[in-house]
């Protein structure tokens, strides 16, 4: 299937980019006849139906069917952009509530390829209401925890984009497609077109990936392995120890378990020692854990609701064994209201899917900025700490650095987190802690030392489990 700037893809094209040999079985709803030129009596409607018809081969904007993508049987439903730009009428609106509800029935994950303008205007609130049809097949589908994955085409526009496309669980798209609810024609004319765009959608967090069209059958692949269905997985193992660069080794003995083998790193003498060595540039971060810990990863990008934050990772991820976790991970920054939107986002997709989840926390705190609180920083991570405490799948949590405060404590699951002898939790940075007990500056090493922060503090307390070395 070429990418946007070349000839668009058919709707047979598009599914045979992606299940190539292993074929494509097509389903048709019996379709309903229209009253002449439809229900408005739209003067020619009939006439363009066939000329549409006669020129894509097909009956209607909307071809669906089962296949398989790789090694994972799909319910695949494809718009038809040649018939009447993709638009949604009462036919389409049945062979779309169809397609969800093969989906339902065979209990297999629903692959959208989407090509749309719209609602179809010759059928007026007819074509309008099948929107909700379709976000209520949808609604069914998420229920019994089964994933939607949609690819967004040239073009994906209007009540489509609203539903089939942006409403899925993971939206792909192709380099370049022009991507938003309002159309070329409809849309300001001073509007940046940037805007508009796959590339221009994943800067603002309502796309996950733009994936070239050569990459597309193997990326939708790992996305169906990763997101199943699945049925009774383990917790998400704890990751093993990575090693701070430079660091000695000693004994630490009764401290809890440790992950990994081999020499134990020293447990940090103090709350000041504690602190220091979380914040030491050297450590392990995120990113070198999750590339230990997976071998294949798969970034769900963004809040859904026009920003992120790239202080912190979230996703779904393949380890050696095939065994799918989602992670939600934070890189050392502020954790802003963006980061948690989309923690909260991970985590409640995980748990409806019945995946594991893997929590990586090392944050300061929370962003505290005036962006910040006008862009719901309260309200972001109170969502964060229910997602977690509603979720019935395992949560697993691994303290790497820094823990502070309840921007880090969002992310942790209770009864089941884990410290690194590189990492150090409080109920508040000792800086802000001193400054709060109007103590001078030189004392904000006494006072991370009455924290009790330290790994060995937080597995006494009660607080952690074990103590990875």
């Amino acid at each position: 299937m070429p990418d946007a700037d070349s000839a668009r893809a058919t709707a047979r094209e598009a599914i045979a980019l992606l299940t190539g040999a292993a074929g494509f079985t097509e389903h048709r709803s019996p379709p309903r006849p229209l009253p002449p030129d439809g229900p408005l009596g739209w003067a020619g409607y009939d006439a363009a139906r066939e000329r549409a018809s006669a020129r894509t081969g097909e009956e209607e904007s909307v071809v669906y069917g089962t296949g398989v993508v790789g090694d994972r049987a799909c319910v695949l439903l494809s718009f038809e952009f040649g018939f009447l730009g993709g638009s949604l009428g009462r036919n389409t609106g049945d062979r779309l509530a169809a397609a969800y509800e093969l989906a339902l029935t065979r209990r297999l994950p629903l692959l959208a390829l989407v090509a749309t303008g719209g609602s179809r205007m010759q059928e007026g609130m007819v074509a309008l209401t099948q929107l909700q049809r379709v976000a209520a097949a949808s609604t069914r589908l998420r229920a019994a925890g089964l994933p939607q994955i949609a690819v967004v085409r040239d073009p994906t526009t209007g009540g489509g984009w609203a539903t089939v496309g942006a409403g899925a669980d993971v939206v792909l798209a192709l380099p370049g497609a022009q991507v938003g609810f309002a159309g070329s024609r409809v849309r300001p004319p001073d509007a940046d077109p940037y805007a508009y765009s796959a590339e221009g959608q994943f800067a603002a967090g309502q796309v996950d990936a733009v994936v070239p069209a050569d990459a597309l059958a193997a990326t939708v692949t790992q996305w169906l392995r990763a997101l199943g269905p699945h049925e009774d997985l383990p917790a998400a193992p704890v990751p093993r120890a990575l090693p701070t660069a430079g660091a000695g080794t000693g004994s630490a003995a009764g401290t809890g378990s440790a992950a990994g083998g081999g020499a134990v790193a020293p447990l940090p003498g103090t709350g000041r020692e504690a602190v220091a060595r979380a914040r030491d540039p050297r450590r392990p971060r995120a990113e070198a854990y999750l590339a230990d810990y997976f071998a294949v990863r798969l970034p769900l990008h963004g809040d859904r609701s026009g920003a992120t934050d790239p202080g912190l990772l979230c996703g779904l991820g393949l380890r050696a064994d095939g065994q799918p976790v989602a992670y939600v991970a934070q890189c050392g920054t502020p954790t802003r209201p963006a980061g948690y939107r989309a923690a909260a986002r991970t985590i409640r997709l995980a748990d409806r899917l019945g995946v594991p989840v893997l929590t990586l926390v090392d944050t300061p705190g929370a962003a505290n900025d005036a962006e910040a609180e006008r862009t719901g920083a309260g309200a972001a991570i109170a969502d964060t700490f229910a997602a977690i405490a509603a979720a019935r799948v395992p949560v697993t949590t691994l303290v790497i650095g820094e823990g502070g405060s309840g921007g880090a404590l969002a992310l942790a699951a209770p009864e089941n987190t884990h410290v690194t002898v590189d990492s150090y939790f409080s109920v508040i940075a000792p800086e802000p802690a001193a400054a709060i007990l109007k103590r001078p500056p030189s004392e904000t090493g006494a006072t991370a030392d009455q924290l009790r922060l330290r790994p060995q503090d937080l597995v006494k307390l009660g607080f952690a489990l074990s103590i990875v070395g």
